[in-house]
């Protein structure tokens, strides 16, 4: 294993020598040559190739065989030369005739996918997360079809994400491409980084890239958060809901000198109003408080090619659920009153540094380093849960190219250490994890209708042992606006299965792993393998730009951690004894109708069955059928740079499978499957001007809602107490309004 780490990290850099002839590329400015940085020169039909550097100049090898060099650079015309006899070549490019045109033109979509990338990849600007009142990041994939989002009980509030029928665990998410979203944060993570401080957010399909580690297996989410030096001087965000939610979100940005800016972004949020509307004694939606602040530095030094940003955030979030008259102070501990308490803290630092040559634009570095401490004290009724997460990531990357920039590598060396301190009831789960890890990836780019990549990596783990991680994804454009991708790759994870269900407190159910002597709390790792096929069409409807993407994406479990509901009174933890796998199908179909009106429709069809000790069954409360459809549209700007806009979004959710067998379904009132649900969230914004706007809107504005969601309300500290079996809106309707100033 040391010697492939060492393979996978020195390959890229060796290199042949040949015969070389040189030239020269140039552009013409204001009637004067002028060099032109990056241009990529290659022999017609081979692999041999180049880029110019800063002054125009190349060198490429040569062989009598080569005849035709090719030469090209984005929005420039490409050039094909002849070459009989090694010669001094000397050319300039001309620049496409309507580029200005398109760049005067083209509005930018709030969403947006790349017809060139191999990744199947979705863009999500900040525009798009100002269509609805997201106050965090759990809830920024309201307008978004590839994103599911859904209550995960009926007490704690908490969003809980999927994609492709899988749940947030098998996602890898993070924050400017640094791990986030893991461990001991998977519950409630996404609820901790405020929808203000998200600059974009890019969806990756699928098996993802190597070098963001082994983890991924559904897809990753990346958030990238807003930048001192481009955000607003000043930006305030106000929020209140019908709720009782009150939010509000600062960010004070500053030029510190010529090189550093600095920005101070705090984020508050509470509930204390109390709201029981189904009369059941419970809380719908619990009482809260969050502070949340951060300080992130920015370094930028374009003469050298340095680029950098250091960031350190605490984070205070407090919640209160359970009955309405449960005290904390006298009722916790006993039978009095059922009530839940969740306390977490948590400390951030992380730097992202990085270089580009100056001299050799195409050669660049990077490092990583991120610290958290997660320490979450709670309590469920009766039942007890802590843990608290040490973690440490480092990741060191390089990225080159091999002869011209049609072939692109990166390569680099990353670190993790994650110290947990889990307390379940009254036993103790400690345990240490670290991980040393290499990896290589390979893009080739004919810069025309084919590009792919193909990555390895290699890492050693204390508990997960030594393995490799492979991933391809390639992109093919048999005709104009046109993407067929395919993609697969293998992922790996140990799964925390106690943070990741922490809904399993709210029950009265027993506790159980039917374990093997495995390393992670007596069980094995997860391993999956994913594969995807994928097709996007761009055209004409109409005389207006419409698209239309087909995707297919399939993740088979070679080994996975069960998470078995089926019996209504235990809740048990195995090793996959079978068959478990995910299908999902997606269609989608983006259009604008009109000038300023955009409308986006998606079905998609999911697939998802584990074999469970009980036999093969499809994954409880995971419907076959979603169907999504948004409509946004924006009045023209008067000259003031004010205007309106308009946004709505549709969603159907399909029956989904309860847990547990028939004859108990049918004792507490339900059937094996739940009821299909429709919601209907909507906004109107009122810009007055770029600096100031405010927005009213509603969530679930048809008032759907799930009767009597918790199961044995009546009895909580009977046997016959869950609060799991949530299938839909749980608070009905909410009406909200808020305002948003910057200072730019």
């Amino acid at each position: 294993m040391k010697n492939l780490l060492y393979i996978l990290f020195i390959l890229p850099l060796c290199v042949f020598s040949q015969e070389k002839i040189k030239g020269n590329i140039t552009e013409n400015i204001d009637n004067k040559e002028v060099p032109l940085s990056g241009a990529n020169i290659y022999w017609l039909h081979t692999s041999e190739g180049t880029v110019s550097d800063f002054d125009g100049n190349f060198e490429i090898s040569y062989k009598p065989e080569y005849k035709k060099l090719v030469v090209s650079y984005v929005g420039y015309e490409t050039d094909t030369i002849s070459v009989n006899v090694p010669r001094k070549i000397t050319h300039s490019l001309k620049s496409k005739a309507n580029l200005d045109e398109v760049v005067v033109t083209a509005r930018q979509q709030s969403t947006s996918r790349s017809y060139i990338q191999a990744t199947n990849v979705l863009n999500v600007s900040s525009d798009e997360l100002l269509k609805a009142a997201c106050c965090n990041l759990a809830e920024s994939f309201e307008t978004n079809p590839s994103i599911d989002v859904n209550f995960a009980d009926a007490i704690s509030g908490t969003r809980q994400i999927k994609m492709l029928g899988l749940t947030s665990p098998y996602i890898l998410i993070t924050t400017e491409n640094v791990p986030n979203i893991r461990g001991a944060s998977q519950a409630y993570g996404l609820s901790f980084i405020p929808g203000t401080w998200v600059e974009s957010i890019q969806i990756t399909k699928g098996a993802g890239s190597v070098v963001n580690g082994y983890e991924s297996i559904a897809g990753q989410i990346n958030a990238e958060l807003q930048k001192p030096l481009s955000d607003d001087k000043f930006f305030v965000n106000a929020y209140g809901a019908e709720n009782g939610r009150f939010e509000l979100n600062t960010h004070l940005n500053t030029k510190v000198s010529e090189r550093w800016s600095t920005g101070v972004y705090v984020h508050g949020n509470m509930r204390k109003t109390e709201f029981d509307k189904n009369d059941d004694t419970f809380l719908d939606a619990p009482l809260m408080q969050q502070v949340n602040v951060m300080n992130r530095w920015q370094y930028i030094d374009q003469e050298k090619g340095y680029v950098g940003f250091v960031n350190f955030r605490y984070l205070n979030d407090e919640k209160q659920t359970g009955q309405t008259f449960f005290n904390p102070d006298t009722d916790r501990g006993t039978t009095t009153a059922w009530g839940s308490e969740i306390k977490t803290e948590r400390f951030d630092v992380s730097g992202n540094f990085g270089f580009v040559n100056p001299d050799v634009p195409w050669q660049t570095g990077g490092v990583q380093v991120a610290y958290s401490r997660h320490n979450q004290q709670s309590y469920f009724g009766l039942n007890e849960y802590a843990i608290l997460h040490n973690s440490l990531y480092g990741k060191l990357l390089y990225n080159s190219i091999i002869s011209d920039s049609r072939h692109k590598v990166k390569t680099g060396l990353n670190v993790t250490y994650d110290g947990y301190e889990e307390v379940v009831l009254t036993e103790n789960f400690n345990r240490i994890e670290n991980s040393v890890g290499a990896f290589f990836e390979y893009n080739f780019d004919n810069l025309d209708d084919l590009n792919f990549s193909v990555g390895i990596r290699g890492d050693v783990h204390n508990r997960l042992g030594a393995f490799i991680t492979p991933r391809f994804h390639l992109r093919y454009s048999p005709w104009n606006k046109s993407a067929f991708r395919i993609s697969a790759g293998r992922g790996k994870r140990s799964a925390n299965i106690f943070t990741e269900n922490q809904s399993l407190f709210a029950t009265s159910r027993s506790l159980n792993i039917f374990g093997n002597g495995g390393n992670i709390y007596g069980l094995d790792p997860e391993i999956a393998w994913n594969y995807g096929v994928s097709y996007m069409q761009g055209f004409n409807l109409f005389g207006r730009k419409a698209d239309v993407t087909l995707d297919f994406y399939r993740t088979d479990f070679v080994n996975q951690i069960v998470a078995d509901w089926e019996n209504p009174t235990e809740i048990n933890f195995y090793n996959l004894a079978g068959e478990s796998y995910s299908n999902n199908y997606q269609v989608e179909f983006n259009y604008n109708l009109f000038k300023h009106f955009d409308m986006r429709l998606a079905y998609k069809y999911y697939d998802v069955e584990t074999t469970y000790i009980s036999g093969k069954k499809k994954n409880p409360l995971t419907p076959n059928h979603r169907f999504f459809a948004n409509a946004s549209f924006q009045t023209h700007q008067n000259t003031k740079g004010g205007n309106w806009k308009f946004d709505a979004t549709f969603n159907y959710l399909g029956a989904q499978r309860f847990a547990s067998t028939e004859s108990y379904l049918n004792s507490i009132g339900l059937s094996q499957f739940s009821p299909s649900v429709s919601t209907v969230n909507a906004q109107i914004t009122k810009v007055f001007s770029p600096n100031f706007e405010i927005y009213i809107g509603g969530e679930n504005i048809t008032n759907v809602k799930q009767d009597n969601p918790i199961i044995g309300s009546d009895d909580p500290f009977g046997s016959r107490f869950d609060t799991t079996y949530v299938y839909g809106p749980i608070f009905g309707s909410s009406y909200f309004a808020g305002l948003r100033y910057r200072i730019n």
